[in-house]
C-alpha cells in the first residue's frame, strides 16, 4: 500500500488490558473489530494513547504481531517504534514489518532541539531501520517538545525518501497544514499524507486546510469517520453540525493526564472492551468526573444514535 496516498481515519489504538494489568487479547480483537466496522481505514498501534511505553519488547512484538493478522490485508496497520536507542527501533521495526505491518511510526526524543538535530535524527533512524521500511513522522510537540518548523518537515520528507506521512498534531497547527500544502503546491516539496492528531479536536478545519483526515483515537471513531467522509463530499455544514454535536465530549477526553481514562471508560461504555484498566502507572477517573462523562453521553444521544444504542 502507497502510504503517501492515505486518507480516511487510521485509529490510534488503545491497549487492552484486564484488571490485573494483563494484555487482554479478546478485547484486542473486539477492538480491531470495532474500528473496522466504524469505517476506519487503518490502525495505528503503540502510539501514546497504546501505552507502548509500560510493554516490554516481547509484549510488543506479540501484541502487534497478533493486531496486524486480527486486521488482515484490508486494513493496515501502522506501529510506533519510537525507542531511545535505534537497537530497539531497528529490531522492533524489521520485526512487524516482517509480520505485515504498513509502515512505522518515529517520534523524536525530546533532547532534540535545533533543526539540524531534527533533520539529523531522522537521518539516523532510516539508516537504523533501513531506507526500505515506509515512516511516518510525529510531529507532538506538546508531548515531546520539540518543536518542528515547516520547513524542517520539508527537509525530512525531501531527504528521506521512505517518508511517506506525517502525523501532524501540532497546536496550533492550522497554518502549518497550509504552509506544508503550500510547499507541494510550488513544487518544493513532494506530495506526502497528512492525518492529524489531537484526539481530532481540530479535525473540522484541519481537513479543510488540506488534511487528509484523521490519526487519534476518539471513543467515537465512526464520528470521525463520517466528518472526514463529509469535507471529502464538500458537505461542509453537514460535518460541521456532526462535529459540533460532539464536541463536548472531544473536549473532555482531551484533558492531559486524563484523556486516556476517559476514552478507555467510553469504550467500555460503548462495549469495545472488558476493562477501561490502564496499566501502572496510570490515574483512573473519579467517581465525579464518571458522572460527568455519563451526563455529556447522555446529552450526545441526542444528537447521535450511536450514543442512544451504547
Amino acid at each position: 500500500m502507497d502510504l503517501t496516498k492515505a486518507s480516511g481515519v487510521y485509529v490510534i489504538a488503545a491497549t487492552p488490558f484486564h484488571d490485573d494489568g494483563r494484555i487482554d487479547l479478546t478485547s484486542t480483537d473486539s477492538m480491531v473489530d470495532f474500528y473496522r466496522a466504524c469505517g476506519a481505514t487503518g490502525m495505528t498501534i503503540l502510539g501514546v494513547m497504546g501505552e507502548a511505553p509500560k510493554l516490554d519488547q516481547e509484549e510488543s512484538v506479540s501484541l502487534s504481531k497478533h493486531i496486524i493478522k486480527r486486521a488482515g490485508p484490508s486494513m493496515p496497520v501502522i506501529v510506533g517504534v519510537s525507542a531511545p536507542g535505534f537497537a530497539n527501533m531497528r529490531s522492533l521495526a524489521r520485526t512487524v514489518m516482517d509480520a505485515g505491518a504498513a509502515g512505522v511510526m518515529i517520534a523524536p526524543p525530546n533532547t532534540l532541539r535545533t533543526d539540524d538535530q531534527i533533520i539529523t535524527y531522522y537521518k539516523q533512524a532510516v539508516d537504523a531501520i533501513g531506507d526500505d521500511v515506509p515512516f511516518v513522522i510525529q510531529d507532538f510537540p506538546i508531548t515531546f517538545t520539540v518543536v518542528m518548523a515547516p520547513k524542517v518537515i520539508r527537509s525530512i520528507i525531501q531527504e528521506l525518501p521512505s517518508c511517506v506521512m506525517l502525523k501532524h498534531e501540532d497546536w496550533p497547527g492550522l497554518e502549518k497544514i497550509s504552509t506544508l500544502r503550500g510547499f507541494e503546491a510550488d513544487g518544493s516539496m513532494r506530495h506526502v499524507s497528512i492525518l492529524c492528531g489531537n484526539g481530532g479536536l481540530f479535525l473540522d478545519f484541519e481537513c479543510e486546510r488540506g488534511a487528509d483526515g484523521a490519526m487519534t483515537g476518539y471513543a467515537f471513531p465512526d464520528m470521525l469517520v463520517d466528518v472526514v467522509k463529509l469535507q471529502q463530499a464538500g458537505k461542509r455544514d453537514a460535518a460541521h453540525d456532526l462535529f459540533d454535536a460532539h464536541l463536548p465530549l472531544v473536549r473532555y477526553e482531551q484533558q492531559p493526564g486524563a484523556g486516556l481514562a476517559v476514552r478507555k471508560y467510553l469504550m467500555k461504555k460503548r462495549g469495545v472492551i472488558a476493562s477501561d484498566a490502564q496499566r501502572k502507572p496510570g490515574a483512573g477517573l473519579s467517581a465525579k468526573a464518571r458522572a460527568e462523562v455519563d451526563y455529556l453521553f447522555e446529552r450526545l444521544a441526542r444528537h447521535d444514535i450511536r450514543a442512544k444504542a451504547a
